[in-house]
């Protein structure tokens, strides 16, 4: 029987945040997915109506979280699978040096974009 070894530790922060981030996710993907398919068909969806769609401050506020529940799932899964794969000592806090710097570039761009589709620049 193989060794399961996890970096999150059962109830730490990492291990509840990667839960709800995951729960809050799968809330958000089937209001998009309801979102772009049902109201607004996949085929109609336009650049207009994107813009149009983002000026809701609530439509807006529920993209940029988002984004930023997205990309924190996302930067602390991939670091903690390294971790799980033996990843220590200095390659670890470089690794998480560069997966912070790039979720924190990935949502100041993404927010960037969601100001200037909404038409707030």
């Amino acid at each position: 029987m193989a060794e399961h070894y996890s970096s999150f530790s059962r109830g730490g922060t990492g291990w509840l945040l990667q839960r709800i981030t995951a729960a809050f996710l799968i809330v958000v993907l089937a209001f998009h997915f309801f979102q772009l398919h049902f109201v607004n068909h996949a085929a109609d969806v336009t650049f207009a109506g994107t813009q149009a769609r983002m000026e809701n401050v609530g439509y807006f506020l529920t993209m940029v979280l988002f984004l930023i529940t997205g990309t924190f799932h996302g930067v602390n899964g991939v670091y903690n699978a390294l971790v799980n794969q033996g990843l220590e000592g200095t390659q670890k806090k470089v690794v998480l040096a560069v997966l912070s710097l790039a979720g924190i570039a990935l949502i100041a761009q993404g927010i960037w974009v969601a100001v200037a589709m909404a038409g707030w620049t």
